[in-house]
């Protein structure tokens, strides 16, 4: 039988890939991109390098790269020098996902006023409008307030 560390350690790693599969199904990341991820959300220190990363999920540290890239230029990672230090560290910030959905959010709520504008340019179309129209009221749900029902 497994010592309880690494049932645990076991545990946490299904957990990780739990999310893996889910960020590959959901949102069309690739599944390292998903372990990265699920790891930074529940590694202790909460900080952890390139290194740690690939050797807790068992992944090589050229693979991270990109998928570290992606991750903070959407805001769900942050990276950062320690003083004294060439190494980089990453986290995930307490709130990242907030501010990922804001955001997202608001650029929705701006295609809304450009699918606004195309209801206005006066389309004989019928079928054009429709789609113009599906997709305001669609963007309209998530972005106004009260009509999320």
């Amino acid at each position: 039988m497994a010592p309880s560390g690494d049932a645990d350690r076991e545990q946490l790693l299904e957990w990780v890939e739990r999310v893996a599969t889910f960020c590959n199904e959901a949102w069309g990341l690739a599944p390292i991109t998903g372990r990265i991820l699920g790891w930074l959300l529940i590694c202790t220190p909460s900080e952890q390098s390139a290194g740690d990363i690939a050797d807790a999920i068992g992944a090589s540290r050229a693979s991270l790269t990109s998928n570290m890239r992606l991750l903070t230029s959407i805001g769900l990672v942050r990276r950062h020098t320690r003083a004294g230090e060439r190494t980089a560290y990453y986290r995930i910030e307490d709130d990242a996902f907030e501010k990922v959905v804001r955001r997202r959010l608001a650029a929705f709520a701006a295609f809304g006023a450009i699918a606004e504008e195309g209801l206005k340019l006066g389309v004989a179309d019928e079928a054009r409008t429709r789609r113009i129209r599906s997709a305001q009221q669609s963007i309209a749900l998530l972005t106004e307030p009260g009509r999320a029902h």
